[in-house]
């Protein structure tokens, strides 16, 4: 069964999103970033190429030739996935396709908007039975 992780609250969701990528990448995991909104994954691709000066967090879009290869991938949907280790979903309402992944990923911003979109997704994870986990977020700092 998946296991869930709640991270609240971030001052800045895709930044701490970029944050996530970069630790499953440095720990050798594969993680699929998911929004249905691409307007949400183009920025956050954006952000991960400037989100460290000093490293590069490898990423594609679903559906690259590159995307088995990759260990950070973008995608909007649930189809053509080379792979179901870790899913970070940055969507407002919970991925159709959570349950063929290991874990779970789920930001909480600080915003009472998402906050109410989360405790939704939240409800809807545990009425279901899943392993849910919930961790705070430290005083976010610069990465260095």
């Amino acid at each position: 069964m998946t296991r869930i992780d709640f991270y609240h609250y971030a001052e800045d969701k895709l930044r701490f999103a970029c944050k996530l990528a970069a630790t499953a990448y440095e720990r050798g995991s594969r993680l699929v970033v998911y929004s249905a909104d691409m307007k949400t994954l183009e920025r956050f691709d954006r952000d991960l190429w400037t989100f460290q000066a000093t490293r590069f967090v490898p990423h594609c879009f679903a559906g690259s030739d590159l995307a088995a290869e990759t260990p950070v991938v973008l995608a909007a949907d649930g189809d053509a996935l080379p792979h179901h280790d870790a899913l970070l979903n940055l969507g407002d309402e919970w991925p159709p396709f959570f349950a063929s992944f290991e874990r779970l990923l789920e930001i909480v911003a600080t915003a009472e908007e998402d906050k109410v979109l989360a405790r939704a997704r939240y409800a809807f994870y545990r009425k279901r039975g899943y392993d849910i986990h919930v961790n705070a977020i430290e005083a976010e700092r610069s990465p260095g």
